[in-house]
């Protein structure tokens, strides 16, 4: 395929721009450019199929099966993108007046009310705009009530599988991270946990289901141990898929959840979003939550900007709007009934892992919950074949990749997700696909060490794109290419 520049000729057009009614004069020099903007001059035809050609080279869960684990990449039904596209609320100015804003704040506030339910916990903000900036803000919240209540506790407790976001949400709130042991069947190590814990501690980050997929066995024994230290439980609710209507973080202990709408709750993401990252507390907390909050008043809705022990915000306005939109109508479509997506999605995982437990390293061997994690370890021993061949040669049969290489703990990781929203015909078929791979590692290796074929760019140079980053084309008149 040639890039759009090697299509470009002098002097074609794919339209033709306004003229300039604004004089040269007006703008500040320093504003106005040295040279023509370097772009490529092609008629609209070539264009808009440069740009159709692109796009088929995009994998996304409309064009395939994505069992990304502990990302959620489900099916999100497209009944939700209408009820984003009801006048009403897609043209809200972020400025509207409350009082011209009512359904809207309506929305929101029965939203919050409905993850407040789902959590086991008393107040919401629908303020923090992914997973990441929920956990920042959850232990802002932590540091500001130890700090209202005049106790130092700098120290954060996480396990060695937490998400690669937990340590560093830590690090940007100014808290310390002590980490803690995975025991033999995938739990938090309570004796290792026990030993953690002083006076220093503000509290524990965890997900669970953990991202080894497994229900932590020991999780009131968990945020037992934290309270008698007087810290405070925060839950990572990036797995909440699972659980949604069967069990809630507030019924196990916990004080503080974020919840991924884009994933748990239908919203399309991947490639930096859009997300929302909903903060769920204990009442205690509520006073510390994010400006504005949405309130109601008898029939009346507003936002409360006058809470004097509030973190203040964490983004601008509200919340994404949009996000919200989508997942009340997801909520409101199950109804009573939400356990069944918790449910679906147990019963597929489960489903795979049985399938794939004898091509495959089962590292912890017991029930899952939404998602699962094997290993190539064996593969790699007998037949030098990585989990990193396994997932391009995985592309070869049109499916995308899981995460590989986590968590840490499980050497040659595979860690599998494949949501509610998938039939069992296309489990079959990744099935098929995982056990055709294994076969070939053990009888044609090579084949996978050349893996991915099929696809517009084949196996590529990892380290070395690393090491020597080209970040952009140089220019010397015509592109170069590195």
């Amino acid at each position: 395929m040639e890039l759009i520049y090697e299509k470009s000729k002098p002097g074609r057009r794919a339209a033709v721009l306004p003229r300039r009614t604004v004089p040269a004069a007006t703008i500040p020099s320093e504003l106005r450019r040295s040279a023509p903007p370097r772009l490529a001059e092609v008629a609209e035809p070539d264009l808009v199929r440069h740009f159709t050609e692109l796009s088929t080279r995009n994998f996304g869960i409309d064009t395939g099966f994505y069992p990304l684990g502990s990302c959620t990449m489900k099916h999100n039904p497209r009944a939700n993108e209408r009820a984003v596209e009801v006048p009403g609320f897609r043209d809200l100015h972020p400025h509207q007046d409350a009082d011209a804003a009512q359904g809207a704040l309506e929305l929101m506030w029965r939203l919050q009310e409905i993850l407040a339910e789902v959590t086991g916990l008393d107040a919401v903000s629908l303020q923090p705009a992914a997973g990441s900036q929920g956990e920042l803000t959850g232990l802002l919240l932590m540091r500001a009530y130890f700090e209202d209540r005049g106790e130092h506790r700098s120290e954060v407790i996480i396990p060695d599988t937490a998400h690669g976001t937990n340590p560093a949400s830590v690090t940007m709130a100014g808290l310390e991270l002590v980490d803690v042991a995975t025991d033999e069947r995938g739990n938090v190590a309570l004796d290792d946990l026990r030993a953690k814990v002083s006076e220093h501690t503000a509290g524990l980050m965890l997900t669970n289901p953990s991202t080894l997929g497994l229900f932590d066995e020991g999780i009131v024994a968990i945020t037992d141990t934290i309270h008698e230290a007087g810290g405070l439980c925060y839950y990572d609710g990036a797995n909440l898929n699972a659980v949604c209507g069967i069990s809630r973080p507030g019924d196990m202990g916990f004080d503080v959840v974020h919840i991924n709408l884009h994933k748990t709750f239908s919203q399309p993401h991947g490639g930096g979003g859009p997300g929302g990252g909903p903060i769920a507390v204990r009442g205690f907390l509520e006073p510390f939550l994010p400006i504005p909050a949405v309130t109601r008043d008898g029939d009346r809705f507003d936002l409360d900007a006058h809470r004097p022990l509030s973190i203040g915000k964490v983004r601008g306005f509200a919340g994404p709007f949009g996000v919200f939109i989508r997942s009340y109508a997801y909520i409101r479509r199950y109804g009573p009934r939400l356990r069944e997506m918790s449910e679906a999605a147990v019963l597929n995982a489960n489903y795979l892992l049985k399938h794939l437990r004898e091509a495959y390293d089962v590292p912890y061997d017991r029930i899952c919950m939404h998602e699962f994690v094997v290993s190539a370890q064996s593969l790699k021993r007998n037949h030098g074949i990585t989990a990193l061949d396994v997932a391009k040669r995985l592309m070869d049969y049109g499916f995308h990749p899981p995460t590989i290489y986590f968590p840490l703990v499980v050497a040659e990781a595979l860690m599998i997700e494949p949501t509610e929203t998938e039939a069992k015909e296309t489990l079959d078929a990744f099935v098929q696909a995982m056990l055709a791979i294994a076969e070939e590692a053990r009888e044609q290796p090579d084949q996978l060490h050349e893996a991915p074929r099929s696809q517009p760019v084949g196996r590529l140079d990892e380290v070395k794109a690393v090491r020597e980053p080209v970040l952009r084309y140089l220019f010397e008149g015509h592109p170069r290419r590195e």
